[in-house]
């Protein structure tokens, strides 16, 4: 079997912060209110990742209630030059206010969706995502939308259970493709039910 429906893999995260920024936002960091699925990519991402296929995330359970926290953070306010000459940080740092998310919890469920060239039966890599999980591994590690936000994993328990609450969130960044080396943002109306993200198919265009 390759790309038939099977149920969807699963992964418990969850970290002391979070911050899963709205684009919209050009000066201050403000967190979605739950866990975006371009996001939850990235740390599936860093467990595990082969060229042959991509991670598509069909949900996401939120486990603990959303709070937020006011922080500053120390950031740079200009990028290091492509033609390698000195940068110095002190120069360009720039302390900015990030309304971030504490104290975070999600179930992650995601297909491996196989690309044309893969010479393996979807199982294979199933199997290699579930052993890791279980071991602990990942290629780097994983984080809740900014790099100092460290994001643990592991297999669930069973016992979990979504947050008792339903949202309107509005308009949400659910992917980026790139086409032709440019960066395209997909958007989707998201809706929290009963503690539950569900991420349309659509927005993962191929």
């Amino acid at each position: 079997m390759r790309n038939g429906k099977l149920p969807a893999l699963c992964v418990k995260v969850w970290g002391e912060y979070a911050c899963f920024t709205r684009p919209e936002m050009k000066v201050e960091r403000v967190s979605y209110p739950v866990m975006t699925p371009s996001a939850a990519r990235g740390v599936l991402k860093a467990i595990f990742w082969k060229p042959e296929f991509e991670w598509q995330v069909r949900e996401i359970h939120v486990l603990r209630p959303i709070r937020h926290i006011s922080l500053m953070r120390n950031e740079v306010s200009k990028r290091m030059s492509l033609s390698g000459g000195p940068f110095f940080a002190d120069e360009a740092r720039a302390q900015r206010h990030t309304l971030a998310l504490r104290d975070v919890a999600y179930l992650i469920y995601a297909d491996i969706v196989l690309k044309d060239h893969a010479d393996k039966d979807v199982a294979a890599y199933r199997d290699q995502f579930r052993r890791r999980v279980a071991r602990g591994e990942c290629y780097f590690q994983p984080y809740l939308g900014c790099r100092e936000f460290t994001a643990y994993f592991s297999a669930p328990t069973g016992n979990e259970q979504p947050i008792s609450l339903s949202d309107d969130l509005g308009r949400m960044l659910g992917e980026i493709r790139f086409r032709n080396g440019k960066a395209e943002p997909v958007f989707f109306h998201a809706y929290l039910r009963q503690g539950i993200l569900h991420v349309p198919e659509g927005i993962y265009g191929r």
